[in-house]
């Protein structure tokens, strides 16, 4: 079982910082061999920490994209059907029964793979990220809960199949609605949260190792502010990296107002939230510290 520093060093390696509340409930999601929940505001890493757990293990990851409308076929398989009709036409003038044929053609190698069975069907236990769930219908969130708890599907044609060993489950949320008491249940828990302004200050500069310490300090310092202002859209540590290394390919090492009116895109994504911000000039360069 890895341990808390071993978590955080070899987080550190791919250049995401971790906390000490994220090393320990990865830690424990790995021990116990329960789904990780991770919650929190858009853009603070939630689906990069399950690429980047992929990477410290060593294994394959793989994404379940949540969306309204998902079901059961779209997570698990299909059969690729246009495959089967070629193999029955190449074969029709075989003398084969008809139970041969079909047990010919409903096999693995006729068989699309959706992520939640890829994941069963491993040889290595996989990471397993379930993203955004909050997007996807209850009833989906019901049929997720079947499979998590014992890791196995059947499928008519070929039985019951079980996974070999039980994939790391990453589940995030956005909390667009609700989720369920049985799924929180069986899951532990995390909430991520915008990042201090030390820390912050830390991803910029492990992530973007060209970047003014100077620099990366003004830009977490304003991205705290902006977070503290009733925007559409509050601006997550992705915004905060594209900003960063944005102004290091501009080769500025400083904040100012001519550069923010340069390169908002990269932080602003709404008219209005800009509007607003112009609204309020004297307090936005202050926070500049220009």
């Amino acid at each position: 079982m890895l341990g808390p520093e071993q978590i955080r060093d070899g987080f550190l390696e791919q250049r995401y910082i971790a906390s000490d509340e994220f090393t320990t409930a990865f830690q424990l999601m790995l021990a116990l061999g329960k789904p990780l929940l991770i919650e929190g505001p858009a853009g603070v890493g939630k689906t990069e920490s399950a690429k980047v757990l992929a990477d410290v293990l060593g294994t394959k990851l793989i994404r379940l994209q949540c969306y309204e409308g998902l079901d059961a076929a779209s997570t698990l398989y299909e059969w690729n059907y246009p495959k089967q009709l070629l193999r029955i036409r190449l074969t029709e003038s075989e003398d084969m029964p008809v139970d041969a044929r079909e047990a010919q053609i409903f096999s693995e190698e006729f068989m699309l793979r959706r992520p939640l069975l890829d994941a069963i069907l491993q040889e290595r236990a996989p990471v397993l990220l379930i993203d955004e769930i909050d997007r996807a219908d209850e009833a989906f969130e019901a049929f997720l809960l079947e499979v998590l708890g014992e890791f196995q599907v059947t499928i008519p044609e070929l039985g019951t199949v079980r996974a070999r060993e039980r994939p790391a489950v990453i589940i995030t949320s956005n909390r667009m609605r609700e989720l369920s008491d049985a799924l929180r249940r069986r899951c532990l828990y995390l909430w991520l949260d915008y990042p201090d302004l030390e820390r912050e200050t830390q991803i910029l500069t492990t992530r973007i190792p060209e970047i003014d310490t100077r620099l990366a300090k003004q830009i977490a310092t304003f991205m705290k502010f902006l977070r503290e202002q009733p925007l559409q859209k509050i601006p997550g540590v992705a915004e905060a990296l594209d900003w960063g290394t944005a102004l290091s390919k501009l080769h500025r090492n400083a904040l100012d107002e001519e550069t923010l009116e340069l390169t908002r895109g990269c932080v602003v994504k709404v008219h209005e939230d800009w509007e607003f911000l112009r609204s309020q000039r004297d307090r936005y360069l202050s926070a500049l510290g220009a």
